[in-house]
């Protein structure tokens, strides 16, 4: 096989590329940034309630009552994360939710995870509702057809 024979760009066509390529393009549909960081709030909420620490001989526990609330705030973070990632109609809904739930997760969450929790919920719910899907023209607008623009002929009329 001579150069002129081999394709321009012999990895192009791997999977690994095309894996990216795809994930890329589902990436950019949606709140992808958002919904990560909302899933990545609700770690801290949910583990530092029922977070115990050994030092030798001493144990120290930060389990707190509000460990059921915890989990509550920290699973809906999660679904929330989700529902951005595959749902993103609803960001505006998710986005108002997650900052509600970090803010939420300061008294009850131990200070909403030590302040990573409502930083990385607020953050995301943020995002979430600053994204807009990108594209660049109107969706009633097409390829083919332009709206008729009218114009005033010379009796006063509208014509075409």
């Amino acid at each position: 096989m001579t150069s002129a024979d081999a394709p321009a760009h012999p990895h192009s066509d791997s999977g690994f590329t095309r894996a990216r390529r795809d994930f890329r393009a589902w990436r950019c549909t949606r709140p992808f940034w958002a919904g990560l960081l909302v899933l990545l709030a609700a770690a801290p909420i949910i583990y530092f309630p029922y977070f115990n620490l050994s030092l030798g001989g001493l144990s120290v526990a930060m389990s707190t009552t509000a460990g059921a609330g915890s989990l509550v705030i920290g699973l809906t973070l999660i679904v929330l994360g989700g529902l951005l990632w595959f749902q993103p109609i609803i960001r505006v809904f998710a986005g108002c939710v997650a900052i509600f739930l970090g803010v939420l997760s300061l008294p009850i969450s131990n200070f909403g995870g030590f302040l990573a929790g409502t930083l990385l919920a607020a953050t995301g719910g943020l995002l979430a509702l600053a994204w807009g899907p990108v594209d660049g023209r109107p969706e009633d607008m097409t390829d083919d057809a332009e709206a008729p623009s009218a114009t005033v002929n010379s009796e006063g009329g509208l014509g075409e």
